[in-house]
């Protein structure tokens, strides 16, 4: 029997909402084998933790690791210790540590594809010296290439404080790379995802920035596997494309650009690093998969579905896009409550859930409509305002 649902509106009112049939979404034999793709994962906590803001971060390591084997399943990388795993908004250098070391080790069990971040989050307070943050990045790039996975160069909220231009920044870009034990992937996150990085590379005129950032991948390019851009600029990503050393690869961080970015232009194209393929997993596995037959059409009839989702995850206050992640996992049963370390939780309000659970529903990446339903109209009881 089909599921339905009474949902608050905007305006104060109800409406029914009859969900789709669950899609029969099929999992890939492998990864894909035209695009590079991760997805940044995000992390569940422990239920019966003291999730306050500020409490240290503790983990449901079995839910955590099975979200991981179930993008792994969709032949999907994982992208560990990312944003989306909250570093900076609850997931302290402890937890990463023994987030990474564990993701890694399932990685290497189950043949699947990682990457993982590497920031300058233990220092606890801007540190004096440029010294202290070139050490703090070789102390967690190190440790992630320990565990087996390859490093993604964080940006550095350090750094950003610290810096007085551009010079700084490639000094300390420039040691953390010749330090760095094998190929790295550096990350430009932009400051609509974290405030505390405007100006990163030296400026806040993105032109000057971008060319801080080339010239500093062309003098290491064999340091260099890709980078991850996260500006939600696709005509810049395009740019970046063309300027960067033909070795150096292009990880899209666009969450509201990526089919055309992924498609490409028929000379160079992007591949994939998205929190935005935690939420559409089986519908991204599908597409890609329909590009490597040859079929770019097909491609972007199912990749360009499920946009209205992601940018509506993605809108700002655009760091809060955790919040609608976990929530959908919750929804789809990849967790046991809808729980966040630092209380993230509440990050979002119940109408941008509540439409994040119709885009989903239309995208068809509610895998069990009856057990979505049931779980929307418990969080609506909690919330005071069901249907």
């Amino acid at each position: 029997m089909t599921a339905r649902i009474t949902l608050p509106t905007p305006g104060g009112g109800v409406a029914p909402l009859t969900l789709r049939e669950p899609t029969a979404w099929h999992r890939p034999s492998g990864p894909p084998a035209s695009r590079i793709t991760y997805a940044a994962a995000h992390v569940v906590a422990d239920p019966y933790a003291d999730n306050s803001p500020g409490a240290p971060a503790r983990l449901d390591w079995d839910a955590t690791l099975a979200v991981r084997h179930d993008l792994w399943s969709w032949g999907l990388g994982v992208a560990e210790a990312m944003d989306t795993a909250q570093r900076g908004m609850g997931l302290d250098w402890a937890a990463t540590r023994e987030l990474v070391r564990r993701s890694a080790a399932e990685a290497a069990a189950c043949g699947g594809r990682i990457v993982a971040g590497a920031a300058t989050d233990q220092l606890t307070r801007v540190p004096d010296t440029l010294d202290e943050v070139v050490a703090a990045y070789a102390e967690q790039v190190a440790f992630v290439q320990r565990c087996g996975a390859t490093a993604v160069v964080m940006a550095s909220r350090h750094l950003a404080a610290l810096a007085t231009g551009a010079e700084d920044y490639l000094r300390v870009y420039e040691r953390v790379l010749r330090e760095a034990g094998a190929p790295v992937v550096l990350h430009w996150l932009g400051d609509m995802f974290d405030p505390a990085l405007a100006g990163y590379w030296g400026s806040t005129d993105l032109d000057a920035a971008t060319d801080t950032f080339v010239a500093l991948t062309h003098a290491h390019a064999d340091a260099v596997d890709g980078v991850k851009v996260s500006l939600l600029d696709a005509a810049r990503e395009v740019r970046l494309r063309e300027l960067l050393p033909p070795t150096v690869k292009v990880y899209t961080g666009d969450d509201y650009h990526y089919p055309e970015l992924i498609e490409g232009d028929g000379k160079r194209h992007s591949h994939a690093l998205l929190g935005a393929f935690a939420a559409i997993a089986p519908a991204a596995s599908a597409a890609l998969l329909r590009l490597d037959a040859n079929d770019p059409a097909g491609f972007r009839t199912i990749l360009d579905a499920t946009v209205p989702l992601s940018r509506h995850l993605f809108a700002p206050p655009t760091p809060y896009y955790k919040t609608g992640i976990a929530f959908l996992c919750w929804l789809n049963g990849g967790q046991p409550g809808f729980t966040m370390v630092g209380g993230l939780h509440g990050g979002r309000g119940v109408g941008h859930l509540v439409e994040a659970f119709r885009l989903a529903d239309a995208a068809g990446l509610l895998r069990d409509p009856d057990l979505a339903a049931r779980r929307m109209r418990a969080y609506l009881d909690v919330a005071g305002v069901a249907g």
